[in-house]
């Protein structure tokens, strides 16, 4: 039977977050940033200062060893105050710490996990091309072994957070005339490596997160920028997709619960007809109902890290908690939206920029109905 109960360690932790989003990035500063499309990267060295980066890793390499249902109460608790803080903790811990952990070299993990859990490392996945969406397979990004180590050469698009990594972790083809999941490899390439190009892409949310279309033109690394095994870098990439995948959860999880608090907040307030909006059945049952999709979605995370926490299979219970989530946070923003009307639609708002980022959410590192399709060979279809 999973424990609900918060260990009085992580309530603890969990107001300590509390205070540093209070102190460090408070509502307005939150509405500035989006406005201003800046991210925040000032929140990683006091995510640091707190433990949060090394939650999940030893201690050998500066880390609490903690269990993945802490890393969930934390990402979640992060997204309630600001998703794109979610988005930088999940980034540098659910995939670029647990890539290092995964499947890293010894060298590796010793150079950048102590760097990563002080929150001076940031990292970005470059696997996505314009013909490599859902089918991240067909990607033609290509890397040869040449004298010096291996020249990359190849494209990517709608790269998050790409031009202020540290490292980019870049998927190229290895093996000549290879289809499909064969013949692919990882690399950490350092991002002002000669030969990267990179062009901002515009986009309708997520102003914190900027994306980018990059160019790799005769890219020259070196033969230790190897990122896991030749070869193998499809299987890595999949060998870490609960931790990702727990990560888009919780942050879903933690916005939504967000986005309820704001419209029944303010259902309690408007008057119309001469009462609180929050007094009419119509209304009080579409908050029952987001209340009750963001709990629904809250049981599929915590029960994916408790799967985590057991190291036991959980492909099926991570596409189930990045579903449920992701469809859980678009449908109480669009209700949201409903109940504040223009109040909510209006820019000054921090529901209708919840609304605008919940939209990634059922596409971004895998779509719905590719998770449905995953759950579906999960139970032998």
């Amino acid at each position: 039977m999973i424990d609900f109960e918060i260990p009085e360690e992580d309530s603890m932790l969990l107001a300590s977050i509390d205070r540093m989003m209070a102190r460090e990035f408070p509502p307005e500063a939150y509405r500035a940033a989006d406005h201003a499309h800046q991210t925040p990267w000032h929140l990683l060295p006091h995510m640091g200062e707190l433990g949060l980066l090394g939650l999940p890793f030893p201690s050998c390499y500066g880390g609490m060893e903690q269990d993945w249902r802490s890393v969930a109460l934390v990402n979640e608790r992060l997204a309630y105050h600001a998703g794109i803080a979610s988005t930088l903790f999940a980034t540098t811990v659910s995939f670029g710490g647990m890539s290092l952990m995964t499947f890293a070299s010894e060298q590796q993990r010793q150079t950048l996990l102590p760097r990563l859990v002080q929150g001076q490392a940031r990292f970005a996945l470059a696997l996505t091309e314009s013909g490599a969406g859902s089918d991240a397979a067909a990607l033609s990004t290509h890397a040869q072994r040449i004298q010096q180590g291996w020249r990359i050469h190849g494209r990517k698009v709608w790269i998050s957070n790409a031009d202020a990594a540290d490292h980019l972790v870049v998927a190229c083809r290895t093996t000549i005339g290879s289809m499909g999941t064969d013949g692919i490899s990882l690399f950490l390439v350092p991002r002002h490596t000669a030969g990267i190009h990179m062009s901002l892409l515009e986009k309708v949310g997520h102003n914190c997160m900027p994306s980018w279309d990059i160019g790799f033109d005769d890219v020259v690394v070196p033969e230790d920028a190897l990122f896991g095994q030749e070869g193998m870098g499809f299987k890595h990439v999949l060998s870490t997709l609960q931790y990702s995948r727990a990560g888009q959860a919780a942050n879903s999880i933690g916005q939504a619960q967000r986005a309820v608090e704001l419209a029944r907040d303010f259902a309690q307030q408007r008057t119309q007809f001469g009462r609180p909006i929050g007094n009419f059945q119509v209304i009080q049952h579409k908050l029952a109902d987001m209340q009750v999709r963001v709990n629904q979605a809250r049981l599929c995370l915590y029960q994916l890290a408790w799967l985590i926490a057991r190291k036991r299979p959980c492909r099926l219970e991570a596409a189930q908690a990045k579903l449920v989530a992701s469809e859980a946070f678009q449908f109480v923003t669009r209700e949201g939206l409903q109940i504040m009307a223009s109040h909510g639609y209006a820019m000054d708002s921090d529901m209708q920029r919840m609304w605008r980022d919940a939209g990634l959410f059922t596409f971004g590192e895998g779509t719905s109905e590719i998770q449905r399709n995953l759950i579906a060979r999960e139970m032998g279809l």
